[in-house]
Order: structure tokens, then sequence, then C-alpha cells
């Protein structure tokens, strides 16, 4: 069994690659500067990457018709005799909405193997991601989330769950909601991480539009800033303010904490 893992240099699929080849699995990573050299919008890469697959984890491209893209993908990889394929969503995303939904119906419709995992945010957001610059430079995390409360997973967590449902001797042939065991503010975050790191770290609540600004002065494109901002909104009216078991379903383990987290990279956020 070969397993390839698009985006394979991104949280989940650098940490999933890890996991699989602990556990002596031939697992191929396919990026723009992976082993397998791989691009979405470049079908000439596609067959190489697939030759002799029989599962794919599908980390959607950062831009582009990502359903137009992926579900082409998935033909082709069928085409080749891939069997299962795991596709990387979100919580927002409902089978058959916007973007990366209707990839989640395609697999629904035509693969014979498939699961959908649909995490809420990141905890490696505020380590290695969106929170990480504001938090060491200014001792801040920006949000538009209100009292908003959201059960943050950890990357290594997602990784498990894809590693189980791509290995696993029956298909899931389902979607699960992916989350931590508890919801919490963005003020907690703030105050969870300010006490591991030994420093003031405080939640700074702004306007959506405001952080659309923010995001766009530090490089996120205007069409995804506007998107994320949306997203605090969302969040701030309680949409992300639940929990599930599905980690420990799936892995028959409990979620990584929110504590373990940030005791784990405490040495992130300390002051230069």
């Amino acid at each position: 069994m070969t397993i390839l893992v698009t985006g394979a240099t991104g949280k989940t699929g650098r940490r999933l690659l890890a996991q699989l080849r602990g556990a002596g699995r031939d697992a191929r990573a396919a990026s723009r500067r992976g082993e397998v050299p791989f691009d979405w919008t470049a079908r000439e890469t596609w067959d190489r990457a697939l030759d002799g697959v029989t599962a794919v984890y599908l980390v959607a491209p950062p831009a582009g018709d990502t359903a137009a893209l992926l579900a082409g993908f998935v033909q082709a990889a069928m085409a080749r005799g891939v069997v299962r394929f795991v596709l990387l969503s979100a919580s927002v995303f409902e089978v058959g909405g916007f973007g990366v939904g209707q990839v989640h119906a395609y697999l629904r419709d035509h693969a014979k193997e498939w699961a959908v995992l649909r995490p809420t945010w990141f905890m490696q957001n505020f380590s290695e991601g969106t929170h990480l610059k504001a938090i060491v430079e200014e001792g801040a995390i920006y949000s538009a989330t209100g009292d908003g409360r959201v059960p943050f997973i950890d990357a290594g967590d997602i990784a498990a769950c894809a590693a189980a449902c791509l290995t696993r001797a029956e298909a899931p042939n389902k979607d699960f909601v992916l989350t931590s065991d508890r919801a919490i503010t963005y003020d907690e975050v703030a105050a969870k991480i300010a006490a591991a790191a030994g420093r003031p770290v405080v939640h700074k609540r702004i306007p959506a539009e405001e952080l659309a600004k923010r995001l766009e002065a530090a490089g996120v494109q205007p069409f995804t800033a506007r998107g994320l901002a949306i997203m605090d909104g969302a969040i701030a009216n309680g949409i992300e303010d639940r929990t599930t078991d599905a980690v420990a379903t799936l892995t028959g383990k409990p979620p990584t904490s929110f504590d373990a987290f940030v005791r784990a990279n405490a040495r992130v956020w300390t002051a230069n």
C-alpha cells in the first residue's frame, strides 16, 4: 500500500508523513518542493505522483478553483487505480457547500472508499501560523471573535485521524468533525499562553473589517483575509462552540488539550 500525501510540507501533511513512516508505511510526499514534484495546476505532475498509489490524503490548493482541481485529480487518481481518499476539509464546510464542501460531495457520490476530516481551528495558528508574530512582537492576539468559544484542535491529532482513515481495514465512508475536549475563548487562549510563556499576552478585540485589513497588511490575499474575518464573526455567534468524540473514536486516544499544547510550545512565545 502506497499512500500519497499532498500538502506534504503543511501543518498536517508533514506530521502525517512522520506518523505513517514511523509506523512502517510507504508514504510519498507530494508538494512543489517535496520528494515528488507536484503542482495542483500542472496536470503533467499528477501521473508521476500517482504511480503505484492506492490511497491519497487530499489537501486543497491555496488558490484557484479548489472544487474543480480536486475533483479532476480524484478522477485521474481513480482512473489509475487509487481506491481510498481522505480529504482535509474544515468544520465550517458542509457537504455540498462552498469550496471543499463540493469535493466532499464528489467523494461521497463517486469514491468507493473515503473519509472527510473537518477540523475546527488549529492550535498551531498560535505557534506557527496567523497569530505568532503579534504574540511575540506585541504580546497580543487580534480577533473579531468576541466571547465566542472554539475547541481548538492540535495538528498532530488531525494527522493521527488521517492516518487511521488511510490505513484501517474498512474505510469510514463518512465525515468527522474534529475538536479537542473543551471549547475556550480567545481571552482564555491569551491567558494560557501568557502563563506558559511567562510574559503578558492579551486578546485585543477588534471589528471584522479591521481584522481583514490587518491580515492583508501581513500579506494575506484580500479574498482570504475577508473570509477569515467573516469566520471570526461566525465564531462570535457561537458556530464553533461544541465538541465531538471523533478524535478518540478514530485514534483510540483523547485529543490534545490546549493546556498541553501551550506547555509544549512555551518557548515559541518568549520575546526575543
